[in-house]
């Protein structure tokens, strides 16, 4: 078998907050950890993560902003790279809305705190934001390490309910990929099973479900993996959900570029995590955006109808949060070097005892993609 270690060589660097001026204009200051393989960047205006590329290249996968989309107004956050929809994923309710609750909840809309700083004396280089969500009641914090060698980061979230009543909320993370990273080429895998779209009725049983990778948008029977422009087109938004087989107990998707030689993963506990949420956004006939959304339900809807709903394909649509309680998840992310003629990814492994992730490659081939990952602590995703 074809092994491709991507890390060889121990070396942290502690990279300084920089502020900088985005595209819009905004101040933008964003916080990057930094080693001999790979550079990933935090802005804690939103606390997206809008930077994640292997060292030595320009090529970033997250540098989707929701420019065009919605007005982006002088000095507040906005959505933009791999942000987190908290306390909702989708659309408040008309009487929430009129009460100032955002679209996706108040996470990707709000400063974030620089809790800790990465430092030179690190062993493994990391971070800590945290941002107050008033509305919703709950706090977030984030850490973010890098692995001492690799391409490989973990990223674990605690939410605490600071109300003296529980609540019901959700938690999803949106990945978004754009231009250049995202073309006609780029193809998307994962370990996801059965699904359905946002546009038709939730199937009742798994039996009425449609199988990753295909699922039926606008009358059409399309493939989930790839995404083509159209010029025939017009402006296209469409969301297909997903749940994972009853056994696996890590759920995966990769996003590769094989043209540019390069892919972006995600690796999770399903039990944290049992939805994959796949948006796809077409304008004017040109592919703009994918969503790799994995979270705590499969449903873009108003806590209204999730309550009704209760759950699809045996999956619950929301997640519970008792007075004072803190909650935890975590996950996996990585990016790659690929070759020119790489067909996609059939698995994805952790190993721990090996502290490596092991990507193997779809179709006949025997190649695979090894990446280091030494992380502190206990081994993640066990």
């Amino acid at each position: 078998m074809l092994g491709v270690v991507l890390d060889t060589i121990p070396l942290l660097v502690a990279a300084e907050p920089v502020t900088t001026a985005d595209r819009s204009g905004h101040q933008d200051r964003v916080v990057r950890l930094v080693n001999r393989r790979a550079t990933l960047g935090v802005a804690l205006a939103g606390g997206g993560i809008v930077d994640f590329r292997l060292s030595g290249s320009t090529l970033n996968p997250l540098n989707w902003t929701i420019e065009g989309l919605e007005p982006i107004e002088a000095g507040k956050p906005y959505l933009r790279g791999h942000f987190l929809c908290l306390d909702r994923w989708g659309a408040p309710s008309e009487a929430e809305a009129k009460r100032g609750v955002p679209f996706h909840g108040e996470a990707p809309r709000l400063p974030w705190k620089l809790v800790r700083k990465p430092s030179d004396s690190d062993e493994f280089s990391y971070l800590k934001i945290a941002c107050d969500l008033p509305l919703a009641g709950l706090t977030v914090t984030r850490k973010m390490v890098l692995a001492r060698q690799g391409s490989v980061a973990l990223v674990h979230e605690e939410v605490t309910n600071t109300r003296t009543l529980g609540r019901i909320y959700n938690m999803v993370q949106h990945p978004s990929i754009a231009a250049p990273f995202l073309d006609d080429s780029t193809v998307v895998d994962t370990n996801a099973t059965l699904g359905f779209s946002q546009d038709d009725a939730s199937p009742p049983q798994a039996s009425e479900a449609r199988a990753w990778p295909r699922m039926v948008l606008l009358g059409e029977t399309v493939d989930l993996r790839r995404f083509r422009s159209n010029e025939s087109d017009g402006v296209i938004h469409d969301v297909s959900s997903f749940v994972f087989d009853a056994k696996a107990k890590i759920g995966w998707v990769t996003a590769v570029n094989a043209q540019q030689e390069l892919l972006l993963g995600y690796a999770w506990r399903t039990s944290e995590y049992p939805w994959l949420n796949i948006w796809r956004h077409r304008e004017n006939g040109r592919i703009k955006s994918r969503g790799l959304e994995f979270g705590t339900t499969g449903l873009h809807k108003p806590y209204a109808a999730l309550v009704n709903q209760g759950r699809i394909l045996e999956r619950p649509l929301y997640s519970h949060i008792d007075a004072g309680q803190t909650v935890s998840r975590e996950y996996l992310m990585f990016v790659a070097a690929v070759p020119r003629d790489f067909g996609g990814v059939s698995s994805v492994e952790h190993e721990e005892k090996n502290s490596r992730i092991v990507i193997r490659e779809r179709g006949r081939s025997k190649r695979r993609l090894v990446l280091r990952a030494e992380l502190p602590g206990p081994p993640p995703l066990r």
